[in-house]
């Protein structure tokens, strides 16, 4: 078997803004498995300044499983316990290499039977007039699910447009979900917890930075509305960490993105601990291509859980690959009329 990694730079159509910066491109890497005439494919998606794995050793990391490629599978996935990206693309590399087709990765209704995933409709920082056009657009595309990032702009703008949605559309027609990505101080952030309960939120995903469960712990313990647990997930890779991260702050969600938690693998770990402490949970993408956002959307069909995941970001791209993946009607869809951008991998490979 050989092994090759190809790294590739996403451009974004339009800058996204996020309270942690503005994102204009997003870097990845793709791992190619070839073997006996086949090939399969899979995206490490690194995410600069957040991934866990964002280390000067990575790309020597990379090199380190091409020249190890013969060792078992558990061997590696396990010897890159730190390097949870590439677990993921070593992970969606064997299943892509091991399939009749390299994209077809779990034989679910969702490849076969065009049945959809439900997923939000995200709603990107910006100025009042974007965020506005964003939810308008969203709202005619038909999402019963919104999920606004908020903590970059003006807060009291933030709670209009939240109250503007809440005008015209009440919980039981739109879910409204918001994404802080650790915006607020720990001594702030119960009181915004409080205005925001009034518009009838579903969540709130990382009020506080990752890294303090005292203070987290006692949100959840207080909040007036769920809180999911996000960035605090990365880099906590073992069991036992992940069961003490649980049981010490207690949170009413979990948010596993593969890509940043250790694929496939990692995510299962989470859900089994969440479902034996009574935590929701839902899948979400990282900003992947269409090759990982695929891989992410295939194994979620087979975890049945019905809440809108957070899927669905391909068309931010200028350079993505074409694929059968759309979003229509608030729904992710594998529609076989469409195909694979041709030779692909052989592509990817020159």
């Amino acid at each position: 078997m050989k092994a090759s990694f190809k790294k590739y730079i996403l451009n974004f159509k339009r800058p996204s803004g996020t309270s942690r910066g503005t994102l204009r491109i997003k870097e990845t890497w793709f791992l190619i498995l070839e073997e006996d005439g086949k090939s399969g494919i899979g995206e490490c998606g690194l995410f600069r300044g957040l991934s866990y794995d964002d280390v000067p050793e990575y790309e020597e990391k990379c090199r380190w499983v091409e020249d190890n490629i013969h060792l078992d599978k558990s061997v590696l996935l396990q010897e890159l316990l730190d390097f949870p990206s590439i677990q993921f693309g070593l992970e969606q590399a064997y299943l892509s290499l091991e399939s009749e087709n390299p994209f077809e990765l779990f034989q679910t209704s969702f490849l076969f039977e065009n049945k959809p995933i439900p997923i939000n409709g995200l709603i990107w920082m910006g100025d009042t007039g974007y965020m506005k056009e964003q939810i308008q657009e969203k709202l005619e595309q038909g999402f019963s699910c919104i999920k606004m990032k908020i903590g970059a702009i003006d807060y009291r703008e933030e709670l209009s447009l939240l109250e503007s949605i809440r005008k015209d559309f009440s919980c039981d027609e739109i879910e409204l979900r918001v994404d802080a990505n650790g915006a607020f101080s720990p001594d702030e952030a119960l009181d915004k917890l409080n205005e925001l309960a009034q518009f009838y939120l579903h969540s709130i995903e990382q009020p506080i930075k990752q890294g303090n469960w005292k203070a987290m712990r006692g949100l959840c313990q207080n909040t007036p509305l769920p809180i999911a647990l996000d960035e605090e997930l990365i880099g906590v890779n073992t069991l036992k960490e992940k069961e003490e991260l649980l049981l010490k702050i207690e949170p009413q969600y979990i948010i596993l993105k593969p890509s940043l938690v250790g694929g496939f693998g990692g995510s299962r770990e989470w859900i089994d601990l969440a479902e034996k402490y009574q935590i929701g949970w839902w899948i979400t993408s990282a900003l992947e291509s269409n090759i990982g956002l695929n891989a992410i959307a295939q194994w979620t069909a087979t975890l049945n859980n019905i809440m809108p995941q957070g899927l669905g970001t391909g068309a931010l791209f200028t350079n993505n690959f074409e694929s059968p993946l759309e979003v229509k009607k608030g729904g992710l869809y594998y529609n076989r009329e469409n195909i694979w951008e041709n030779n692909l991998i052989l592509n990817l490979c020159i």
